[in-house]
């Protein structure tokens, strides 16, 4: 691995890092990482308890009459993204930690995967917590701990969708889920997921035709709202706007179009697999090549690794494709459906107001399944989005069924808070310099923590991790000592 000594301190977190990197946490398979945190505190005599969720509660008393109750939280569960030749079984293979220097700094990353820091940060943060109140090297006298750690908030938030009012109970809660470490975040968006399941309309592919597929690669995706309003391609979009022009110009029988694997996070890869004229292939990949530089120049500078390529398929064994009056139908309404920023804020520069993801397609035997996401920090908007959306299938005279996967709340900010207010004094006083202070583009499940407990005063931070959601993703080496020392100051100005 590497020598943890170099990373900084405190060395538990990092020792914490590698053990959990070897631990399955996908969302939905959070079972193993909550067995070993469970362990790890009662191991030290803490009380635990789990909900019927799959939550868990880790309880810290006080030593001396509480009159402040604290809650910290972050998630359990990871997103499992990696590239399309990566071979890791995220069910049991570790993590291959890196580290790599980028513009002079050291940052921690995994090959070919999805590092995890995102939430791996908070649950070594707490655990490192609560080894340190237990050997007496820290000591908060007349503040309670409650450690809290969700399940599934990469999917819908759902873990903090199913907590009971009785689960848990404090002043306040710092969420450690944040991901810029001289950033405290007091607001998020809300979104929605939907799902469109199309029935497939098919027929026998000429016998004249062969198969070719098409591949869409090298995309940098990211977080389908942090990093949406940085101009990346969504592979799906890409793909299917190829398609759709290949439709209008040749005789193609489309079998599938795949990509995506979530929906928080832009598609890097897409792929299609289509009968064309056995005669034409060499007129179709000099159109698709054409095609392929024309859109590149719209991602000059920001996507360099964007390939778009072809080629034939022996021995395909399907021989069924989509019916032209069905094939038709189906492009018109993904080359239809937006991506990407709808509006900005009219009040915090640079902040996405509403916005929308294509995040995945998969082409199944009887079905088309495409999942969207939207978000908006607005409910009244969230919702015209995705109405707007249905209102495209409907005319399409497609046959299709419609539902809502999940659907959580915004944070409204809060400037007056106290603990913001403890914030700003906090990492002055440590750092001689102002907290930035944001609202973001994405869900927290202080939302809907919010609505459970509104009596807790609430703040999000964390250390700097960049990429999150792709296989890009990277922690700021020196930035977990820094949000370190700043949790620790900040829970003793609590007192």
């Amino acid at each position: 691995m590497f020598n943890l000594k170099e990373l900084g301190e405190p060395t538990e977190f990092w020792e914490y890092f590698e053990k959990i990197s070897k631990i399955p946490r996908c969302s939905e398979h959070e079972e193993k990482i909550r067995i070993f945190i469970k362990k790890e505190a009662e191991d030290l005599d803490y009380v635990t308890k789990v909900d019927k969720a799959g939550n868990l509660l880790i309880k810290i008393p006080a030593k001396s009459r509480p009159y402040l109750k604290g809650v910290l939280q972050c998630h359990m569960d990871m997103v499992c993204e990696k590239n399309m030749a990566e071979t890791h079984d995220f069910s049991k293979d570790p993590l291959k930690l890196v580290i790599k220097d980028l513009n002079g700094e050291k940052w921690l990353t995994a090959d070919g995967t999805t590092l995890g820091a995102d939430n791996g940060v908070g649950i070594c943060y707490l655990l490192t917590l609560m080894k340190k109140i237990h050997k007496r090297e820290i000591d908060f006298d007349s503040i309670s701990l409650d450690l809290l750690f969700t399940v599934n908030e990469e999917q819908g938030l759902r873990g903090a969708f199913e907590i009971q009012e009785d689960f848990t109970d404090g002043d306040f809660l710092i969420n450690i889920d944040s991901e810029e470490d001289n950033a405290v975040t007091i607001g998020c968006a809300g979104g929605i997921v939907t799902i469109y399941e199309v029935k497939i309309e098919k027929i026998k592919v000429e016998e004249t035709s062969i198969p070719i597929k098409i591949f869409v690669s090298g995309l940098l995706g990211g977080h389908s709202g942090v990093d949406i309003n940085l101009g990346r391609g969504n592979a799906l979009k890409i793909i299917v706007q190829i398609l759709w022009k290949l439709n209008k110009n040749f005789n193609i029988q489309i079998c599938s179009i795949e990509g995506g694997n979530r929906t928080n996070a832009i598609p890097r890869e897409a792929n299609s697999v289509l009968y064309i004229e056995k005669d034409r292939f060499s007129e179709i990949k000099n159109f698709i090549e054409t095609q392929s530089r024309d859109i590149k120049v719209i991602f000059e500078g920001i996507e360099p690794n964007l390939e778009i390529s072809i080629k034939k398929l022996e021995n395909y064994p399907e021989k069924k494709a989509f019916l032209k009056k069905f094939q038709d139908r189906i492009l018109n309404i993904i080359y239809l459906i937006p991506f990407g920023p709808l509006s900005m804020h009219p009040q915090i520069k640079g902040l996405v107001f509403t916005s929308t993801n294509l995040g995945t397609i998969k082409t199944r035997d009887f079905d088309i399944e495409i999942k969207l996401s939207q978000r908006s920090l607005s409910e009244y908007f969230k919702t015209v989005i995705w109405e707007r959306v249905k209102a495209l299938f409907d005319l399409s005279n497609l046959d299709f069924n419609f539902k809502i996967d999940s659907d959580y709340p915004g944070w409204t900010p809060n400037f007056e808070s106290r603990l913001l207010a403890k914030c700003n004094e906090t990492y002055k006083d440590l750092f001689n310099e102002k907290m930035v202070i944001k609202a973001i583009h994405a869900g927290l499940e202080c939302g809907i923590l919010k609505k459970k407990f509104p009596q807790m005063d609430m703040i999000a931070i964390g250390p700097t991790n960049e990429a999150g959601h792709s296989p890009n993703e990277r922690l700021l080496i020196k930035s977990v000592e820094k949000v370190w020392k700043f949790i620790i100051a900040l829970l003793k100005n609590m007192r």
